[in-house]
């Protein structure tokens, strides 16, 4: 049931083209019927022959003629439903696969960063291109071969009934054996078959991972043990897949037989049949036309499901992937806010990840235009949590999060993130040019607004000294850059997409301090006017605050500005303390 549920909802899918699929069941209905009846015709000419003697020479003629003609339109109409069939179905595969794709990439880029964090990028791509592939090849040779033979199967086979019941009944009991024996082989090796697809996405993922890495992989001499461990899935996957090949051999040497099975079957009993006056040459020779066309079509349909039993494990992964869903579901009201004026609040916050201690409890607190809130603490604190909940990565478990009086909740997450800008510690750049990753924010934005934004970001300069200028590609990650220059164009992002409230995660905790002092100009220029709210890593970068809230086991233990907390002696001053002294880790104060 499994098996024609998952096949049933490919199908499905084709709902937008629903009427061209139509078309071409209606088409495939007729080109069966065409098909079938070019045996039958066939009987039709030997038996005229047979009584050819007993025919004066014109009758003959004008038979032979007629039947004849009736065989030159059979086999036109065919010819021209069989194109028309091909292009249909090649032209609904393609659209279907692209936009199969489309949507599979839109539905994960929306997935929260809590589903990204636990599957591999790898994983993904793997599952998103061979899901895609199997699709079209499924709706491609479907509708352009496959149809046919299932028609002929349940409808046109039990209508030779009619032609000569005995013959009939041999021809369907020969088939039934045919598809009983396929139907026995699906069963016995779909479930090594879903092992063998579990291996592969592993296989991608593997590949992923050590590709991504390749630093940590060369410095730490890991090629032998990374190559050894990818060896060893690929020897698990040859162990699971040559059993399922095995059964599938069997299944290509018992159909090549069935052919010649068959006709020596109907010519026998045609034989016994016809010296008994029940079956004309004419007939045996059509039912052997039939057994040979029906062979050669289940033939193709037998190597069609055997496809469908090694891909169906890789297509269901891809429908796993479309059914999950957000642990942030956007509300059906959902209002939009347009441009926020920034006004931020916790009200008494808590929070836990699913099936995990609590993380943040009863945090209050809040902010507004012009205004600087920094988050300080051990790792672990809870600091980079209570940011994600601002930008709706999670919801919180308890109390509410509100921009300028609305509950995050009853706003949709587009508008949201639209007035929240972050620069994070690792800038995240594309593998584009540099204009491309300053418009992510704000595609339509002028040049003169991208030089505006660069200037204030302290990165024109570099930017103008660049071979292609705007136009320079920046490498995977930014590669081709420093990290001051990929952090001041993260700064030049934010500043372009200019949102109400920002968000600095760390934002010069990887740079040195000559690059930090440059980086810090820019973030001024940044944060002027709006809500900003700073994960700080050295407690050096907090003292303009306005105000400084310090996290502890997921509470804020201490809140003020920068003076006061150290005049209080408390735990912001044992944090700023121990990173000016060394005394004690120096990830005390960091995240």
């Amino acid at each position: 049931m499994g098996f024609i549920r998952t096949y049933a909802r490919v199908l499905g899918l084709l709902a937008g083209d629903r009427k061209v699929a139509i078309a071409i069941g209606v088409a495939a209905v007729v080109l069966a019927g065409v098909q079938f009846l070019e045996p039958l015709l066939f009987g039709w000419v030997i038996d005229l022959l047979a009584r050819a003697s007993g025919l004066e020479e014109g009758a003959l003629w004008s038979q032979a003629v007629l039947l004849l003609a009736i065989w030159g339109v059979v086999g036109l109409v065919g010819i021209g439903l069989a194109v028309a069939t091909a292009l249909g179905a090649d032209r609904m595969a393609h659209r279907n696969r692209l936009g199969l794709m489309h949507r599979y990439f839109e539905h994960v880029l929306s997935l929260p960063l809590s589903f990204h964090g636990d599957t591999q990028s790898g994983r993904l791509m793997k599952i998103m291109l061979v899901g895609a592939d199997n699709l079209f090849f499924l709706w491609l040779s479907f509708f352009r071969e496959h149809l046919v033979t299932f028609i002929a199967c349940l409808v046109l086979l039990p209508l030779t009934l009619f032609l000569n019941w005995r013959l009939a009944l041999l021809l369907i009991v020969l088939v039934a054996l045919f598809c009983a024996i396929s139907g026995y082989v699906v069963t016995k090796t779909q479930k090594a078959q879903e092992k063998v697809e579990w291996l592969h996405t592993k296989m991608a993922g593997t590949a992923q991972d050590a590709l991504s890495n390749v630093v940590v992989v060369q410095s730490f001499t890991r090629l032998g043990a990374e190559s050894r461990l990818f060896a060893d899935i690929t020897r698990q996957v040859l162990a699971h897949q040559f059993p399922v090949l095995n059964w599938w051999a069997v299944v290509a040497v018992l159909t090549r037989s069935a052919s010649t099975l068959c006709v020596i079957a109907i010519f026998v009993l045609g034989t016994v049949l016809h010296l008994q006056g029940k079956a004309s040459v004419g007939e045996i020779v059509t039912f052997m036309g039939l057994a040979t066309m029906l062979i050669a079509r289940l033939e193709g349909a037998v190597g069609f499901v055997s496809r469908l039993v090694f891909q169906r494990p890789s297509i269901e992964e891809m429908f796993a992937i479309l059914d999950a869903r957000s642990s942030v579901p956007e509300a059906p009201d959902a209002i939009s806010i347009g441009r926020a004026r920034g006004e931020v609040a916790f009200e008494g916050v808590g929070f836990a990840y699913p099936g995990g201690p609590p993380i943040l409890q009863d945090i209050s607190f809040s902010s507004g235009p012009g205004r600087t809130v920094a988050l300080v603490g051990h790792t672990g604190a809870g600091k980079t949590t209570a940011m994600a909940l601002l930008q709706r990565l999670w919801d919180p478990k308890e109390g509410r999060i509100t921009l300028d009086g609305h509950d995050l909740r009853a706003l949709t997450l587009e508008s949201l993130r639209r007035n929240i800008g972050v620069v994070f510690q690792d800038a995240m750049l594309f593998n584009r040019s540099i204009r491309d990753n300053l418009l992510v924010g704000r595609p339509d934005a002028t040049d003169q607004e991208i030089e505006m934004a660069c200037r204030l970001a302290q990165a024109w300069d570099f930017i103008q000294a660049t071979p292609d200028g705007l136009d320079t590609l920046v490498g995977e990650r930014g590669a081709t850059l420093s990290g001051g220059q990929k952090q001041r164009l993260s700064i030049a992002r934010a500043l372009l997409k200019d949102p109400p409230v920002l968000i600095l995660d760390e934002a010069t905790s990887a740079l040195d301090a000559a690059t930090e002092a440059r980086v810090q100009q820019a973030l001024k220029a940044l944060m002027a006017g709006r809500t900003t709210f700073i994960i700080a890593h050295r407690l050096s970068t907090v003292k303009d605050a306005d105000e400084i809230l310090v996290f502890e086991g997921g509470r804020i233990v201490e809140r003020g500005d920068y003076t006061t907390l150290l005049r209080q002696g408390g735990r912001f001053a044992e944090l700023v303390r121990t990173q000016l002294t060394g005394d004690g880790s120096v990830q005390a104060a960091a995240e």
